[in-house]
């Protein structure tokens, strides 16, 4: 694995526990279909959460966040929209973006986003 592959990892490792925490059941991680890949398949009661992960090394300028653009935010929509008709779950779906900052010691930080897109507008795929 690169050193890449390894913090993000752990980066989902830690939103995987966080969700676990907040009462959410780890649907499946890493999913993937021909249109894309979700990071984390979660659910609670009211939803069902399609968590993009984007880790990052303490001290960089930008938020995670801003990494999910508009082209990966269509990705994951279509991605999403695929994985509701193969699995018929009819919870109302949420698109949510989990920033982790991981320091040289002690545990990562997690900034949790409900909500971050929505599937309104040009890029809505259902």
């Amino acid at each position: 694995m690169t050193d890449k592959q390894i913090l993000g990892e752990k980066g989902e490792k830690a939103v995987a526990e966080f969700l676990k925490k907040n009462k959410y059941k780890i649907i499946t991680r890493n999913y993937s279909s021909k249109t894309g890949e979700i990071d984390i398949i979660a659910e609670n009661k009211e939803y069902i959460a399609f968590v993009e992960v984007k880790t990052r090394h303490a001290g960089q300028m930008l938020s995670p966040q801003f990494a999910v653009g508009v082209r990966k935010q269509r990705r994951i929509m279509l991605t999403a929209a695929g994985f509701l008709k193969q699995y018929m779950y009819d919870k109302q779906p949420r698109f949510d973006v989990a920033e982790v900052i991981v320091y040289d010691k002690g545990k990562p930080d997690i900034n949790y986003i409900e909500n971050a897109f929505t599937q309104g507008g040009d890029y809505a795929p259902f």
